[in-house]
């Protein structure tokens, strides 16, 4: 009861807080911001609305901001202030222009809305798309407003991939680019499928809504599907069944994104025209890449993007930038731990002024600042950040961790020529849950939640190593090498690389299991994305992906472990464990399956780490 209490008072005086201080931001922008709302013209005739926050000052000429969204750029009519507004309130006191624009086909502009709109390849003039727009907009606002007639641009998820899109043919004032959690390939990595795995739960929810068409242009949400009728997520999805029994029971064709998904399951013309970065060829303005290590949507995105950009020829600086943070977390808050998981800093805060405002800073005001190195990297497990000269370190090894019999983990490749394996069954239609949370929504908690609850299943394999006696400090790039066999067609591999904390009476991390990256394979895609091909029964076969990147220190005391399972459950959808066209599944062609995982000389199952033993600096 005094537990309660406590807690009742602490989120009171919390949100006494935030309400004091939004409401001094809220005056603050009033008294010094004015704001107007135009409509520009693209070169192709549509009109884009557009709201611009000008500083009250007339005396002095400001830089431009810039974030195109698809998501609103609410709230609409000029007598209503946007709270905060720019990446933070900090930009909002220093003094720039703030433009928010609705792009095409979306609220109150016009034109036809396409998501990752397929860059235009035509030599035509009149002929736009998104990169042409943030020109268009770019030279209108140069020659209409009163600036320094320097412009940035930023935005985080969507927002962020139309500011990568800016770097393609960027206009001469674009100075400076910061793309963070950008939207970058919705079948290798991003939010909608992982190594071709529809991730399910988030892409239900999200293209229920974002999916619709409008019926007519404004301020109005087209509104999603939230009728789940309880908090159980995990039976919700298992009752549905099959994915084509969404689009029959709750969407009813009206998701136009859902149906183009269900008609593309695997990477043809449709994911290769949205693939963009193959667009982007030289760099002109200073960019800087931002992600979280525990972003549950676009992990994907800022680490390719960045390995993208820092091999081009660049009259600007790249920078990348990536803390223990979940989806858009580093905007706001201290940043100094995610539920019991402490950073022991507050991160978010010192990117917001120690890093995101000095660079645009730099690049649009002419300040100057303490130069950001290539790559700046918070290392969980260690909580500190660290420099390098680029992203992965020159000073990264790579070195196989390696299954063993007796769920052992080791640096030693097994010696042993007898073939040995564990095997578990499978079963989609009792598959694994992601989260030990009951909800509806698929959060963010999942990507560092203790994940003792998985490793009780009898359909998940544990392997451990010893306990530590010297720290292993990664960063970099991981890859899971798999030798499997199956009894069916095709099968899912998730593999989990994990932080064992010791037992500590005194510790909230007594025994936690803290996910430290975790990736689904498609088995069927093992060799080609874009030609599936099915397993052999009872064969080994060999499985080596991408599980993206880490930062982490397994500190000394504790141990690695691995987990292997088949379903990872309502994340992602599942594999019927035959080979055949999920999206056109039935439900009774969701078959159990037997799976193995083999460790020999000739087999050697491995994660393959990116281990630091120096520090680049």
């Amino acid at each position: 009861m005094m537990l309660s209490i406590r807690i009742i008072f602490c989120l009171l005086f919390f949100w006494i807080g935030l309400s004091a201080q939004s409401k001094e931001d809220s005056l603050f922008i009033k008294n010094n911001y004015r704001k107007e709302e135009t409509y520009i013209k693209m070169r192709d005739g549509k009109k884009l609305f557009t709201t611009i926050y000008a500083p009250k000052d007339q005396e002095n000429s400001y830089p431009i901001m810039l974030m195109r969204t698809p998501y609103s750029l609410a709230p609409y009519g000029v007598q209503n202030m946007k709270v905060p507004i720019g990446p933070n309130m900090d930009f909002a006191r220093d003094g720039f222009i703030f433009v928010y624009q609705d792009v095409r086909g979306k609220y109150k502009s016009e034109g036809d809305f396409i998501a990752n709109r397929p860059v235009n390849t035509s030599k035509k003039k009149k002929v736009a798309d998104e990169s042409t727009d943030t020109y268009d907009t770019i030279d209108w606002l140069i020659k209409n407003i009163k600036s320094n007639k320097k412009v940035g641009i930023w935005g985080i998820s969507s927002p962020g991939m139309y500011a990568s899109l800016a770097l393609i043919n960027s206009h001469p004032n674009l100075k400076a680019v910061s793309p963070q959690a950008p939207v970058t390939d919705w079948f290798l990595g991003d939010d909608r499928h992982h190594n071709g795995a529809l991730m399910l739960m988030g892409s239900f929810s999200f293209l229920s809504s974002f999916g619709k068409l409008r019926d007519s242009i404004s301020t109005r949400h087209p509104g999603g599907f939230s009728d789940y009728g309880h908090m159980d997520s995990y039976n919700f999805y298992l009752k549905t069944g099959a994915l084509k029994n969404f689009n029959a029971k709750y969407l009813h064709n009206k998701s136009v994104l859902w149906n183009e998904m269900m008609d593309n399951p695997d990477y043809n013309d449709y994911w290769e025209a949205r693939n963009y970065l193959k667009h982007i060829k030289k760099i002109a303005p200073a960019v800087l890449v931002v992600g979280g290590w525990f972003d549950q949507e676009d992990l994907y995105g800022p680490l390719k993007t960045y390995a993208h950009l820092a091999r081009l020829k660049s009259s600007g600086s790249t920078h990348l930038v990536m803390g223990p943070w979940f989806h858009g977390s580093w905007t706001r808050g201290l940043g100094d731990s995610l539920n019991d998981v402490n950073f022991s800093q507050a991160t978010a805060k010192q990117f917001r002024e120690d890093m995101e405002l000095p660079f645009f800073k730099k690049y649009l005001k002419g300040t100057q600042t303490d130069n950001l190195p290539a790559a700046k990297i918070f290392f969980t497990g260690s909580n500190q950040w660290a420099s390098f000269q680029q992203w992965p370190s020159a000073a990264v090894k790579p070195q196989s961790l390696y299954l063993n019999q007796g769920n052992k983990l080791s640096f030693d490749r097994p010696d042993s020529s007898q073939i040995t394996f564990d095997a578990y069954i499978s079963d989609p239609n009792k598959p694994v849950p992601y989260t030990n949370e009951k909800t509806v929504f698929r959060g963010y908690k999942y990507m560092f939640e203790d994940q003792y609850f998985a490793a009780k299943r009898p359909d998940v394999l544990v392997y451990e190593s010893d306990v530590l006696t010297q720290d292993v400090k990664i960063g970099g790039n991981l890859q899971a090498e798999l030798y499997i066999s199956t009894t069916g067609t095709d099968a899912d591999f998730i593999v989990k690389l994990i932080d064992l904390h010791p037992y500590n009476s005194k510790s909230a991390m007594a025994d936690y299991q803290l996910l430290v990256r975790g990736e689904v394979m498609r088995a069927k895609f093992r060799d080609s994305f874009s030609k599936p091909k099915a397993l052999k029964p009872n064969t080994v076969t060999k499985l080596r992906f991408d599980m993206q990147d880490a930062a982490h220190v397994f500190k000394k005391g504790h141990k690695i472990m691995v987990q292997i399972q088949s379903t990872w459950f309502p994340l992602v959808d599942r594999n019927p464990q035959q080979f055949l066209n999920i999206n056109e599944a039935n439900d009774n062609d969701f078959l159990k399956q037997e799976h193995r995982i083999y460790f020999s000389k000739e087999y050697p199952s491995q994660i393959i780490l990116p281990i630091i033993k120096s520090d680049e600096n």
